[in-house]
């Protein structure tokens, strides 16, 4: 990647596009039109790149290919996740999450359970967003449907114990889904073998443009032998489990990223965990009345998120931006809101506190330079004598 991405902290919104999933993509639309659906030479070629790009990801995320159905991204493969095995699949009516999920599963839930009565229950997570696998055994009955919890939170970074709690649910004969969008690109997963660090569940989803790949395009990775509703209806692509013409070029860009990604994904983590930890020490050394937010140790890699009293979080990204740094206050989804985040909420945050949050999930480890000036820019906005204030913990990475 160029060194400029040093200065891109947004990796967890999209991150930058990978020079082979560039490569992998205008190859396709250089070789000019083809509907995989046709039965024409064009077509067979545009038949052969689909089955390619689905065979190089089962190989990198570790499904076979018929566990693979391509999306527009990981909010419809959350959709169609939740709603399709759900409503496939009725031992029961009763869903179960968290209050961390992204708004697609929330409002995937929250659809089944308005439109088809279903009941939604919101397991509560502690101060560093996990979920306690007693609470989750609560909560779990003989109609437990369907349990969804992600494995990696965008705006906190936090990492669940997902196979304790995946096991915990399986055993009680609930199917297991998991939001990886955020997690795949940056920690080892594995669908076939266990979603990391080793556990079965029955689906999961990713998107292409965490990986580095092209906006439009994911996977609902999921057990052949499940039967799955589908939510868009038509001429039967994928199997019968997702209609509409496959986008060939974004596909192929999809698995380029994912290869480039997941084979150089442990020393990644190891560079960006480093850097990470420079900034998490550093921002609460030096700059007074923050706390970071999220598992001190259990997070993604390159994710540094926190809330820093008494100052506006608008403020600390207008300075920040205009200094050449890209960051936000949280998930691109909640973006524009003027109320506080739910999952800061969830968290036991208060709401004037989880206003001021600003997320720095990086794409490259910070040059020297960098981390100096963002300190700079940091101490320049936080103005008083604000006591300061550490997170509980420290602040290790999560192990790759």
């Amino acid at each position: 990647m160029k060194a400029v991405t040093a200065r891109y902290l947004d990796a967890a919104a999209t991150a930058p596009l990978r020079p082979e999933a560039r490569a992998a993509m205008l190859a396709v639309l250089d070789a000019g039109p083809g509907n995989p659906s046709s039965v024409h030479s064009p077509g067979h070629r545009a038949r052969e790149t689909v089955d390619a790009a689905r065979a190089q990801i089962g190989r990198a995320l570790g499904a076979r290919d018929a566990e693979i159905v391509f999306t527009s991204g990981g909010t419809e493969a959350n959709n169609l996740a939740i709603k399709g095995l759900a409503l496939a699949n009725p031992r029961g009516r009763h869903l179960v999450t968290t209050p961390l999920e992204h708004p697609s599963v929330l409002e995937s839930c929250r659809f089944l359970e308005r439109v088809f009565g279903f009941e939604l229950t919101t397991v509560p997570v502690d101060e560093h967003g996990r979920v306690d696998p007693g609470q989750l055994d609560a909560v779990l009955r003989d109609d437990t449907t369907l349990v969804s919890i992600g494995l990696a939170n965008a705006e906190v970074g936090t990492v669940q114990a997902l196979p304790g709690l995946a096991a915990l649910a399986r055993s009680r004969g609930a199917l297991v889904h998991t939001d990886a969008v955020q997690a795949a690109a940056s920690l080892p997963v594995s669908f076939g073998d266990g979603v990391w660090p080793g556990v079965a569940v029955d689906a999961m989803s990713v998107a292409s443009h965490k990986f580095g790949g092209p906006q439009g395009a994911g996977a609902l990775l999921v057990r052949s032998t499940l039967p799955l509703e589908p939510l868009l209806h038509g001429g039967g692509q994928e199997r019968e489990l997702r209609s509409g013409t496959e986008n060939v070029a974004a596909v192929a860009g999809f698995a380029a990223a994912v290869r480039a990604a997941t084979e150089s994904v442990g020393s990644r983590a190891l560079e960006l965990i480093r850097s990470r930890d420079e900034l998490v020490a550093r921002v609460l050394a030096e700059v007074p009345g923050t706390a970071l937010t999220g598992h001190p140790e259990e997070r993604l890699p390159g994710h540094a998120s926190f809330v820093v009293a008494g100052v506006s979080g608008e403020s600390i990204l207008v300075a920040l931006d205009t200094a050449g740094f890209a960051v936000s206050s949280g998930s691109a989804c909640a973006a524009g809101s003027d109320e506080p985040s739910p999952a800061l909420l969830a968290l036991g945050i208060e709401p004037v506190l989880a206003q001021t949050a600003i997320r720095f999930t990086l794409a490259a480890p910070f040059a020297p330079a960098d981390l100096d000036r963002v300190i700079a820019v940091l101490r320049s906005e936080v103005r008083g004598p604000s006591p300061h204030r550490e997170s509980s913990g420290g602040a290790a990475g999560a192990r790759p």
